[in-house]
């Protein structure tokens, strides 16, 4: 497994970058490589992304879920192995610092070296980059999630 851990600030209140980070439907709009994310229900997603020619399907759980503070995950089936959390910090009233921590398991020998070239810690850095542009610029989120898991 590998460990990826990245931050960043942004300049909105800490709810309104959580309700965004709930709104897992929209992260086409910001993460690369993502094509598609459905909600099925209050704590199951299918995701479909596209990473150098290869598309991969896969679920994912949300195993814990505190509205304002962390949402957690771990893949249950498909083509990929992650878990992870992203949490979220008062700054003060109007920025917030969103830091994400995600542990990933290489499959095959092209994920593994694009795993030690550092490609997947470059391209949450720039998810995470892209999220501040895409919230900062709309300054409000697009809907918002506030149910506990």
């Amino acid at each position: 497994m590998s460990h990826v851990e990245e931050s960043i600030e942004v300049r909105v209140p800490v709810r309104t970058a959580y309700n965004q980070w709930t709104q897992f439907e929209s992260f086409p709009e910001f993460m690369e490589g993502v094509e598609r994310v459905e909600q099925k229900d209050d704590t199951l997603t299918h995701w479909v992304t596209k990473v150098a020619g290869a598309e991969r399907e896969f679920d994912a759980r949300i195993t814990e879920q505190i509205p304002d503070e962390r949402v957690a995950w771990t893949t249950v089936d498909g083509q990929a192995k992650q878990a992870g959390v992203v949490t979220f910090h008062r700054l003060d009233d109007s920025t917030t610092k969103v830091m994400l921590q995600m542990d990933h398991d290489p499959e095959g020998a092209t994920d593994t070296v694009g795993d030690k070239l550092g490609v997947v810690r470059h391209r949450t850095k720039g998810d995470l980059k892209r999220f501040k542009e895409f919230i900062e610029k709309r300054g409000a989120e697009t809907g918002a999630w506030r149910g506990q898991v």
